[in-house]
């Protein structure tokens, strides 16, 4: 994929055009939304007769989603495509990633190119409203925030009055410091590159004081700095990010599939239901949500035109949103995000499924 030097706000913004409407942060720019084909009759079947699922992903966000040198795709986002996958196709490993920057993966969806979009991408009114898209949930609770110099000494965004920031186009990350800073009375300058690894490069090279971006963003790419001990990611953000996976709007069917293949991880990572004990619980667990979740009871697949152990092929397959979580960007892993507004709603977080019934 050509890369794209840094470039002025404005020069961004006649890029862009009506692409921009907003990226993995924050409110979106008030621009007209391109015009979005009708969605496919039955999305459904076109993934079964295509027999593979087009997922679109980031160009590469470790953690969320990444491909290794032999094209090996993982992470939280990278997870859900794989559980459409196993729901639809009961194969989680039936998935053609497309890598997709913030300014094509609207138009991407729109277009039919990809079946669902998993990339980090923020859930707001204005992409829920005029793009034609419809959001199938939340699987990970993000807020924007700051990554600095440790050098810098600056503890928290109060101190970056005056700074310099790199910016990725495509999302409404500006906007969202342009309306925290305005607040403040502080001023500020956007330094803007067109991919997440790009804004990387610049910060490392000093081309500004601050990068700003999704929180989870900022672990990521503080993780691949070649010192990531040389920055430091600043406790509090200044927005509020549910990201999750986005469907096209006008198959309901489809739209059903994907938001429950997301509460299935969900409700497995609840019930403590994972890859290694799912076919024992199957076997001789008395509680009834658990019954239905493996497939041993109840209509639920009748319900989304799937088959009866599609929920079971998910949490078998991928695991529940837990395991996701703790394998791809939790303590152990590079990123060593805690779970925080991400832990069960029983447990001090706020992620919740509907009920399983």
């Amino acid at each position: 994929m050509k890369k794209i030097s840094a470039f002025s706000i404005a020069s961004a913004v006649a890029i862009a055009g009506v692409l921009t409407l907003g990226g993995c942060t924050g409110g979106d720019k008030q621009a007209a939304a391109p015009s979005a084909e009708p969605a496919k009759a039955d999305t459904l079947a076109d993934v079964r007769s295509k027999g593979y699922l087009s997922c679109g992903v980031s160009t590469g966000l470790g953690g969320f989603s990444a491909a290794d040198d032999a094209g090996n795709w993982t992470g939280v986002d990278v997870d859900v495509c794989r559980a459409v996958a196993a729901a639809a196709l009961g194969d989680d490993s039936k998935v053609k990633y497309v890598p997709l920057t913030a300014k094509e993966r609207f138009t991407a969806l729109q277009s039919g190119e990809i079946d669902v979009l998993s990339r980090n991408t923020t859930w707001t009114h204005t992409r829920d409203t005029s793009l034609g898209l419809n959001f199938a949930g939340v699987n990970y609770y993000d807020g924007q925030g700051f990554l600095v110099s440790a050098a810098s000494g600056i503890k928290s965004a109060d101190q970056l009055n005056g700074a310099s920031f790199c910016i990725q186009a495509g999302t409404t990350t500006e906007l969202n410091l342009a309306d925290y800073f305005r607040s403040k009375g502080m001023q500020f300058q956007a330094v803007t590159f067109d991919t997440s690894a790009q804004t990387r490069t610049g910060f490392e090279q000093g081309r500004c004081d601050a990068l700003t971006s999704d929180q989870s963003q900022l672990y990521s790419i503080r993780s691949q700095l070649k010192d990531p001990n040389s920055a430091v990611v600043l406790d509090g953000v200044i927005s509020k990010e549910p990201l999750g996976p986005v469907v096209r709007q006008g198959d309901d069917a489809w739209f059903n599939i994907v938001r429950w293949s997301l509460n299935a991880l969900i409700t497995g990572d609840e019930l403590g239901v994972t890859a290694a004990n799912i076919d024992d619980l199957a076997a001789n667990s008395n509680n009834p949500t658990i019954q239905r979740l493996v497939g041993n009871s109840g209509k639920l697949h009748e319900h989304l035109g799937l088959d009866q152990k599609w929920s079971y092929n998910i949490i078998k397959q991928v695991g529940n949103y837990g395991e996701s979580f703790d394998r791809n960007i939790g303590p152990g892993t590079p990123l060593n995000i805690s779970r925080g507004l991400n832990a069960q709603w029983s447990n001090g977080g706020i992620l919740y499924a509907p009920a399983f019934r």
